[in-house]
């Protein structure tokens, strides 16, 4: 007996389609608050002249600060069991299973984000690999978001990988 695929047709023709979009603006506060938050005192981020010296033209928000310029404030309530806010990490594929498990992030920095930045984020669905694991068969989703500033320029790119089972 052939095994149906656990990826449908309707989820094939997302590949490569725009999947969530988002803005928001680099808040010099905010960037501060998560660098200490995540103990990481480095004077580009609160010293103007320390990141001059450093060769920024300014104060620079931490690279990881990056993906929250782009979070609303979020009620408790509405988180999912694992923290993440319900309804907000874009379309839903039409697979054939019954969970999705997180299973990791590549982030690559191309260019500095300095606060009052307007940051837009771009994630499509970049593939689906139907494999065969230790509990039988699942598929390897990863997502793409491209992050660019007021500019057009990117400034980074992040994959997200998705466990569906």
């Amino acid at each position: 007996m052939v095994q149906e695929s656990l990826i449908t047709d309707e989820a094939r023709a997302q590949i490569g389609k725009v999947t969530r979009r988002a803005s928001g603006v680099a808040s010099l506060k905010e960037a501060q608050r998560f660098a200490a938050a995540v103990g990481d005192r480095n004077p580009i981020y609160f010293d103007d002249e320390a990141a001059k010296a450093a060769g920024y033209r300014g104060i620079v928000t931490p690279p990881l600060y990056l993906p929250h310029a782009l979070h609303g404030v979020v009620d408790l309530a509405s988180l999912r069991p694992d923290g993440i806010p319900g309804g907000g990490g874009g379309a839903r594929l039409p697979l054939r299973v019954n969970r999705m498990m997180y299973g990791g992030e590549e982030m690559e920095f191309y260019l500095p984000v300095y606060p009052g930045d307007t940051i837009t984020a771009e994630t499509r669905v970049a593939s689906l690999e139907e494999k065969e694991g230790s509990r039988g068969p699942f598929v390897l989703t990863t997502n793409e978001t491209t992050y660019t500033n007021q500019d057009g320029a990117v400034v980074a790119r992040s994959r997200t990988f998705s466990i569906a089972r």
